[in-house]
């Protein structure tokens, strides 16, 4: 399994993603669920993967040799807007699915994949989507800033409380960090190292690209501060008047 979280502020896009496969207790395996495509000045995309991984691979081999939409073969450096950019990649979703869906199916294996694509084309603000097993897909917005795909469930409460829209992007790191941490320390399909893109508004490049394993000090800052912070505000909360 995996975990993979993206959000959409003001000031950017934060990218987060784990790199542990596994196919059993026994054969656990690191591949990166995060890639990007830079076009410095012009254009800067990423893309997190969640699911079955011969899948996702399969998608990003697409993506990479140009996938057929509204006639023409296209890539995501070809691509005018994040909104195509979306389309593009549920085509190749769909097209991955017609040639490996019906053998799959006969394995009795389901089509599992989910995927996470963020970025900034040109003049337009930064945009971030979720696209699903079929190729369709959903768009954050202001009112719901950040997209989850794999074990989301742990991760999701410290983003619920605290993020918004106008959150500083350099919090929205940590907030990023903070949701990783959490997934991490419950559950064992999801590990380290993680992967980290930040990309600020405007700059249409990547800002910070960083993979981050046990000995990364930042995070193992976050990841202690973090617990830390939890335990004093357990200790600190009355106890019940009826206990």
């Amino acid at each position: 399994m995996t975990y993979c979280v993206g959000l959409c502020l003001e000031q950017g896009l934060v990218m987060l993603g784990d790199t542990r496969t596994n196919a059993g207790v026994d054969n656990i395996s690191t591949f990166s669920k995060l890639q990007r495509v830079e076009v410095p000045g012009e254009r800067v995309i990423g893309l997190a993967t969640a699911g079955n991984l011969a899948i996702t691979q399969a998608v990003w081999g697409h993506l990479q040799e140009g996938v057929f939409l509204d006639g023409q073969r296209l890539r995501l450096p070809d691509v005018l807007n994040m909104f195509q950019a979306a389309r593009l990649v549920g085509a190749a979703v769909r097209a991955v699915f017609a040639a490996d869906g019906p053998t799959l199916s006969a394995q009795g294996i389901g089509f599992d994949c989910s995927l996470l694509v963020g970025g900034q084309i040109g003049e337009e603000p930064p945009r971030l989507f979720l696209i699903y097993a079929a190729g369709n897909f959903i768009e954050a917005t202001a009112d719901t800033p950040f997209l989850q795909i794999g074990e989301h469930k742990y991760g999701k409460p410290i983003l619920d409380r605290v993020l918004t829209y106008d959150t500083p992007i350099a919090d929205g790191v940590k907030l990023a960090l903070v949701s990783m941490d959490s997934t991490l320390r419950s559950n064992l399909t999801v590990g380290l190292p993680i992967d980290l893109l930040e990309v600020k508004r405007d700059e249409l490049r990547v800002h910070q690209w960083r993979r981050m394993g046990e000995d990364d000090p930042y995070f193992a800052a976050v990841r202690q501060g973090w617990s830390e912070a939890l335990r004093h505000a357990y200790m600190v909360m009355p106890a019940p008047d009826w206990a």
